[in-house]
């Protein structure tokens, strides 16, 4: 069980992705100022990619493309994806099944929560509703307002 209330968000991240049976995960934080996503708390990233997903725009890449859209954003394998969502430094992480979901405050978009899988991987459904109301737990605690 997630708890919602975490001491720490790295520990919630952390709880998230062990709860989902993953490696690697993100959660990022909107910056309502210049609708950038910054980076809250990761796992599993290495440290080539740190400057790169500091400050993510929305519409750009994984996480940037679930703000955009509000919706969830899945790849079965990262590695191998040709829909040009990832970016190309994305494959770094060695991630292959990767999924990503808006944190959403009822229609207001608070940031993203981001997991994946060092092995090919289609995310269910009940995966996908699962992280998305994971996320809407933590919404208002992420970007108060």
């Amino acid at each position: 069980m997630i708890s919602p209330t975490p001491p720490t968000w790295a520990e919630f991240l952390s709880q998230t992705i062990s709860a989902f049976g993953c490696t690697t995960g993100t959660l990022h934080r909107l910056d309502p100022a210049d609708r950038h996503l910054k980076l809250v708390a990761h796992q599993g990233i290495p440290e080539a990619l740190m400057p790169i997903i500091q400050s993510i725009p929305v519409g750009k890449g994984i996480a940037g493309v679930a703000a955009e859209r509000q919706e969830a954003v899945e790849m079965c394998n990262l590695q191998t994806d040709t829909s040009g969502v990832a970016k190309p430094g994305a494959k770094q992480t060695q991630v292959q099944g990767t999924l990503a979901v808006p944190v959403m405050d009822g229609a207001r978009l608070c940031g993203t929560l981001g997991i994946g899988k060092l092995v090919p991987y289609d995310f269910t459904e009940e995966e996908k509703d699962r992280l998305m109301n994971t996320g809407r737990q933590i919404a208002a605690r992420l970007l108060p307002g």
